[in-house]
């Protein structure tokens, strides 16, 4: 069986990355402009380039396939999903909220007591899973915030 793809999003198209990060694809987002070193990260780690910079597509190392990226034709970050998933037959639910929306690292399972000072009252007596990112130490739970999100991932399924 195929690994599942991983990718990298230039500056033009965060949102995505988020998206993608939510579904549990690892995603780098690329803040830098020169797009040599998007392409150097995406040789390197054999990651799919995400983009809407014609430019890129038109580099000899993505005419011969050497480099793979999709070229967005929406500014509409869902409608991005929907040509990803579509291009690359992705699950929308592959491993989802598996991975920090934030900075992309794989997330950890915390106890009520781990996080207790570190979330809203309410919110501990309420929930009992949470979830945080080594790195940079955002906790995630199932709020309101998770179900929205989770009804966004059922219409992306629907692609």
């Amino acid at each position: 069986m195929a690994s599942a793809p991983r990718f990298i999003a230039d500056h033009n198209v965060g949102k995505l990355a988020k998206w993608l990060r939510m579904m549990g694809y690892d995603t780098l987002f690329f803040s830098g402009r020169e797009d040599s070193g998007m392409v150097a990260t995406a040789l390197a780690e054999d990651r799919v380039i995400l983009t809407r910079d014609t430019e890129i597509i038109k580099r000899r190392l993505a005419t011969s396939g050497q480099l793979r990226v999709i070229l967005l034709d929406t500014e509409q970050p869902e409608q991005q999903m929907c040509q990803v998933i579509q291009a690359l037959k992705l699950n929308s639910r592959f491993r989802p909220f598996s991975l920090c929306l934030e900075c992309n690292r794989p997330l950890e399972e915390r106890t009520v007591e781990q996080v207790k000072g570190r979330v809203p009252p309410y919110v501990l007596k309420t929930k009992d899973q949470y979830m945080e990112c080594p790195a940079c130490g955002r906790i995630y739970w199932r709020g309101t915030h998770w179900q929205r999100m989770n009804q966004k991932l059922d219409r992306l399924a629907q692609c």
